[in-house]
């Protein structure tokens, strides 16, 4: 049986060009296919894997990268201490998203704390030297230098999730305000009228999106908003607690309580029990997520479900399609492409 080599009948290797010439595409399409670019028709793909069998065409990753100034990594950068990147389902549902989108490329995948200054430091003096294709940047705060240093240093990159509603990035998130607005009308109609909003850091812009959501729910239902049932969180369990004894202190009629995650309502959800409330006889309890921790909680908590893995796989899809076009970040002279994910309210025995 015939062993095919990657060698032509002159010995020499198949070349790009005639890849292309087999398939009837540009160089430039065989290039995005071989690098697993998502911008290409499945017809195109098709004919373009059936031209690299038939010429036994072997890329010389090596080469290819040289040449192209390329590494073939990716760095995931989370500016948050590790301590709560590994607390959080969030984190390791988002990295099993990308992980499973790169499993199909010839990517590797580097991941890269940086909570604090020095680690900020080492990251800057890293993807100076051009050492990754591209970036993706998970839960990032509105004063965050990393996604200007990466602009300045025209490294393609994905946010997750706008720092603003005038992001340069391209972008991928959940609809956070609508999301919101689901939990608290849920509330309303279980006849709950004195409902809190435990927030997320308020300098990330989801946060403040599930905020807007959580006040024009009310006031569409002819409430008023009164402040004193805002508290501000910052996504913890030990932060759901705090803001959840101060909540108590305000106002003890509360009838609800909409968290910015699970992990909040867990924190909650234990100051709600010690000081006698029941859930939801007294107190009905909403979290954010749907993570494990919602599933697991007793009663089950109802959460507003964003496809955090889903998401995962978009923000590499994208990268994938910057790096295959060759674009530097976008200036705010040019649009950048935003994703916005649907949300949905799972309604459990906690509310």
């Amino acid at each position: 049986m015939a062993v095919n080599t990657g060698r032509s009948r002159g010995g020499r290797r198949p070349t790009l060009e005639e890849v292309a010439a087999r398939a009837g595409v540009g160089r430039g399409t065989v290039s995005r296919v071989i690098n697993g670019s998502p911008r290409v028709s499945a017809a195109t793909r098709a004919a373009v894997e059936a031209a690299v069998a038939e010429l036994g065409y072997v890329p010389n990753t090596a080469a290819r990268a040289l040449a192209a100034n390329r590494t073939d990594a990716i760095a995931l950068v989370v500016p948050e201490p590790e301590t709560r990147f590994f607390a959080e389902p969030y984190f390791s549902d988002m990295l099993r998203g990308v992980g499973a989108e790169l499993s199909d490329t010839e990517m590797q995948l580097l991941l890269i704390f940086a909570g604090g200054d020095r680690e900020r430091r080492r990251l800057a003096q890293y993807l100076a030297a051009h050492r990754v294709d591209g970036v993706l940047l998970v839960s990032v705060h509105a004063d965050d230098p990393l996604p200007d240093l990466v602009a300045q240093l025209e490294i393609p990159a994905v946010i997750s999730g706008p720092r603003s509603v005038g992001e340069t990035l391209p972008s991928v998130d959940s609809d956070n305000y609508a999301g919101a607005r689901s939990a608290v009308e849920h509330l309303l109609q279980r006849g709950r009228r004195r409902i809190a909003h435990i927030t997320g850091h308020l300098d990330v812009y989801g946060a403040q999106r599930r905020v807007d959501g959580y006040r024009d729910a009310l006031r569409d239902a002819g409430l008023a908003v009164d402040e004193r049932l805002v508290e501000v969180g910052d996504f913890t369990e030990e932060g759901g607690r705090r803001a959840m004894a101060r909540l108590l202190e305000r106002a003890p009629d509360v009838d609800a309580v909409f968290a910015g995650s699970d992990v909040t309502a867990a924190g909650a959800r234990q100051v709600l029990r010690e000081t006698g409330r029941r859930i939801p006889d007294d107190v009905a309890l909403v979290g954010y997520d749907d993570s494990a921790i919602a599933r697991h909680m007793d009663p089950p908590l109802t959460s507003v479900r964003q496809p955090i893995e889903e998401m995962g796989r978009a923000m590499i899809d994208l990268l994938l399609t910057e790096i295959a076009d060759h674009r530097p970040v976008p200036s705010p002279a040019r649009e950048p492409r935003q994703t916005v994910l649907p949300t949905e309210l799972v309604v459990r025995a906690s509310s």
